[in-house]
């Protein structure tokens, strides 16, 4: 995943805090060596080395990801697409790439994105990814998965509170040590030391992601390193989307399917879904907020 983990835990000590911790870094290192497709030895590479080529049988708990990542595709039509990791191949967003890519090499890209391409065999528990060259990614479900792993983990270990922080992907439970809820902090993508509100998080999941760490600049225009798998192009109009929600699995892959949506797209589906709500922050820093958010202002 190549992300920072931030662990906080409520124990009676730093010693059982410590131990508490290292639990869950333990686990977060097994995720990932399982959904890493940097790690050539993977699951996930070996799916995408046989792409085109012949089904994989892997372990049930990839399978189930898989598998919930679809519902989660066609739930967003397409908005979320786990296959969209063959574009890696043509956008960079690590001050490398000097012109836009060609309108020819994005179609290519794009040809081979399509999570109705992933082959499941539930009985022989196999994936099977149908075009040459296609490839799949956890990039945007990948953290919340672990974390929400990682929270089970702990709670089940009898750890009465906490919150996983997985580079902006938060997991909670329980209460601080003093008592008192959780509090997220909703803040200024351009101005990160201004914050619009607190929030509270009871036993849930936070996740935002943003276009203003990771973007390029072509012409006066900002790109996200948010793809819309749909057209491979990088999403404009929006600074940031943060959802709340039950579990961080379902709130990383929604946050990136909002942020290709758009606005007002983006805040009538969010709507539409229970327990799911949303801060939209837009390109002009004006901020939008799915019907049951209360800001509780700072």
């Amino acid at each position: 995943m190549g992300s920072r983990f931030d662990i906080t835990v409520v124990a009676k000590d730093s010693v059982e805090g410590n131990r508490y911790i290292d639990l869950a870094v333990n686990e977060i290192s097994r995720i990932e060596k399982i959904i890493s497709s940097w790690d050539p030895n993977s699951q996930t590479s070996l799916i995408n080395n046989n792409a085109g080529v012949q089904p994989v049988k892997v372990d049930s708990e990839l399978f189930d990801l898989i598998a919930r990542a679809i519902k989660i595709s066609e739930l967003t039509q397409g908005a979320f697409d786990i296959s969209f990791a063959s574009m890696d191949r043509i956008w960079k967003f690590d001050g490398s790439m000097t012109e836009m890519p060609s309108e020819d090499a994005i179609k290519q890209s794009v040809s081979l994105v399509g999570y109705k391409n992933i082959v499941l065999d539930e009985k022989n528990s196999t994936v099977f990814l149908k075009l040459p060259g296609m490839k799949i990614g956890f990039g945007a479900i990948g953290k919340g998965y672990a974390a929400d792993k990682a929270k089970a983990l702990l709670i089940d270990a009898g750890v009465v509170g906490g919150i996983i922080n997985a580079s902006g992907d938060l997991n909670t439970w329980g209460k601080q040590a003093d008592g008192k809820d959780w509090m997220v902090a909703i803040t200024n993508p351009l101005n990160k030391s201004h914050v619009f509100s607190w929030l509270p998080v009871v036993d849930s999941a936070v996740v935002t992601s943003g276009n203003y760490e990771k973007y390029m600049e072509f012409d006066g225009v900002r790109y996200s390193h948010i793809i819309d798998p749909r057209t491979g192009y990088p999403s404009t109009g929006i600074l940031s989307v943060t959802i709340f929600t039950k579990n961080a699995e379902l709130a990383d892959a929604l946050a990136t399917s909002v942020f290709v949506m758009g606005v007002e797209t983006g805040l009538d589906f969010v709507n539409q879904l229970k327990g799911v709500e949303c801060v939209i922050v837009d390109h002009n820093n004006k901020i939008h907020a799915s019907e049951n958010i209360d800001f509780e202002k700072n």
